[in-house]
């Protein structure tokens, strides 16, 4: 029998008793071809398997020959969350062996296409699908998740999916996708993560009409149903899970910023859509500064787009300008908003409450090459999901105005990005500093090869949340992903800046988490918010709760 508690040491996983068929059968503890022939006898499992025995390294090897036969980026997408749905431990070791290939597979841009048809390709639902119908019983839908120990939970409705628009309950994918990426990135055990989607309908038509469609088949609900049932969420989690970290993904911008207002100051949540991309973000502004040799408070921004990233990333830009000695109207006037109306300025009709502290006295523009001409910006940032939005004259303008101009093209997936890599380096004469949401190629220009950052907010998220759990936080803070920024940034060597890159690269993410873990829980102890004592070595301590995808002896 197998009688194992499976996890860290501070956050065992449940006590699980099982033999046999079943034992193969849980992809917890499934090691497949991989059991030993003690095992095979002691747990019932002798001709329920072939008779040799693989190391783990021979697994890998099997499912990455499977993995490059695949035709497209979906089916190698399929291939691995099928893994996941059977071995999960041989999942993760994959991920970690092959991570700079893996990525954009199991997350963006891969994750997108899956999204937009993940009632085609479903095979066994992971996570939790709570309603609307399911008012009033909220907290015993969480009652039926397997594992007590959550301490992670990333919830979205679907309406709001990378770039993509309102997917519904088909967006799913979001939450298994970020919960993958806090196992493989930071080593949070997979027992401890729960993805929910929270359907409250979808007002895409396609959907409705899809006899596929895996959600419930109305019109999004809104106003003070809407309200009640998140609340109802919410307290469910606080009895249910306690010390549990919510992250808000992809609510469209009428919801993002009210829910993050409405609970911050009491739970423990944050969104990363708001937070995480505006660390992520300040974070290259901070390797930018170093080739380009100039102070942050220097900097004047220019946002295409003016939702929840720009936002967010303004207001960490205007935090970090604060700290550097500006006022806060000082450092709000270098930060400018263009969005589908034009430049944000004073006096224009219509304005949503989030973009009027980014409201200036300037005349209207409706043209973006004029904006950029008129304010002469240090660093164009897109967040607006609109291919094609810096446009060949825009780069040029910006390469004519800066030396090195500062380039952030982030919208997700790949096909939304406001340009290209080799856009932005060919349009600058190979000047640009640039970095992108979704991973590029490397780009030779006139005999030099540029390696594009990626401003992807897996090197955020997970380990703030690493961070959260080692300390036990009450909340989490702006303050937190400042410090995470900063730490993510001390990680760029001087050979990453001389390339042009201006994030680490991928193959050290796990070491970059740990180091904004203990950023993040250095601020949580300053602050009085950390429910746990305080190690007397907290990097040590934090690594040693970092999951290994090994295997263990059952016997």
């Amino acid at each position: 029998m197998v009688k194992k508690a499976i996890g860290t040491k501070d956050h065992p996983r449940i006590t699980v008793s099982q033999t046999g068929i079943d034992l193969l059968h849980n992809p917890a503890l499934n090691k497949g071809t991989a059991f030993s022939e003690e095992e095979r006898d002691a747990l019932g499992l002798r001709g329920l398997l072939p008779p040799h025995v693989h190391t783990q390294e021979e697994q890998v090897l099997r499912v990455m020959e499977n993995f490059h036969r695949k035709p497209n980026d979906l089916e190698k997408y399929i291939h691995m969350i099928a893994l996941q749905d059977r071995n999960e431990t041989l999942f993760y070791r994959v991920v970690l062996d092959h991570l700079e290939e893996m990525m954009p597979i199991i997350y963006t841009p891969t994750v997108g296409q899956a999204c937009l048809e993940y009632g085609h390709i479903l095979r066994r639902p992971r996570g939790l699908f709570i309603s609307a119908a399911d008012r009033g019983r909220v907290v015993e839908l969480l009652h039926n998740w397997p594992y007590r120990q959550v301490r992670i939970i990333v919830i979205t409705d679907g309406e709001r999916i990378l770039g993509l628009g309102d997917l519904g309950a088909f967006g799913m994918g979001i939450p298994v996708g970020k919960l993958s990426l806090y196992t493989a990135c930071a080593g949070v055990h997979p027992s401890l993560c729960l993805p929910v989607m929270l359907d409250v309908g979808t007002d895409n038509e396609r959907l409705l009409n899809d006899p596929l469609y895996i959600g419930i088949r109305q019109r999004r609900l809104r106003g003070e149903k809407y309200d009640r049932l998140v609340d109802e969420f919410m307290t469910a989690v606080q009895e249910t899970f306690p010390h549990t970290l919510v992250q808000f993904e992809d609510f469209a911008n009428v919801n993002a910023f009210r829910l993050l207002n409405r609970y911050r100051d009491r739970l423990c949540v944050f969104n990363d859509d708001i937070q995480g991309t505006g660390a992520v973000a300040l974070a290259g502004l901070y390797s930018a500064l170093h080739i380009t040799g100039r102070g942050l408070t220097e900097q004047k921004v220019l946002f295409l787009g003016a939702g929840e990233a720009a936002i967010g990333i303004a207001d960490l830009i205007v935090a970090a300008m604060m700290g550097e000695g500006l006022s806060e109207e000082e450092a709000r006037g270098r930060c400018w908003l263009f969005d589908s109306g034009g430049l944000v300025v004073k006096g224009r009709a219509g304005l949503a409450g989030h973009k009027l502290p980014y409201a200036h006295d300037h005349p209207p523009l409706t043209d973006l090459l004029a904006a950029v001409e008129a304010l002469r910006p240090t660093a164009l940032i897109g967040v607006s999901g609109q291919a094609g939005g810096f446009s060949q004259p825009v780069l040029a303008a910006m390469a004519r105005l800066n030396e090195r101009p500062i380039l952030f093209a982030l919208s997700n997936p790949t096909s939304r990005a406001e340009c290209t890599a080799e856009q932005a380096y060919t349009w600058t004469e190979g000047r640009a500093i640039f970095a992108s949401g979704s991973p590029f190629a490397p780009v030779t220009w006139s005999g030099k090869t540029y390696v594009p950052g990626q401003g992807n907010n897996a090197y955020i998220f997970p380990g703030v949340g690493l961070g959260v759990i080692a300390c036990g936080a009450r909340l989490v803070t702006d303050e937190m992903f400042f410090a995470a920024a900063q730490a993510l940034a001390r990680q760029v060597s001087e050979a990453d800046l001389e390339q042009g890159l201006i994030y680490p690269p991928l193959t050290q993410i796990r070491a970059v988490s740990a180091a904004i873990a203990v950023a993040v829980a250095e601020v949580a102890y300053r602050r009085g918010l950390a429910t746990l004592p305080r190690p007397d070595d907290l990097a040590a301590h934090i690594r040693a709760q970092m999951y290994e995808p090994r295997y263990q002896s059952y016997v």
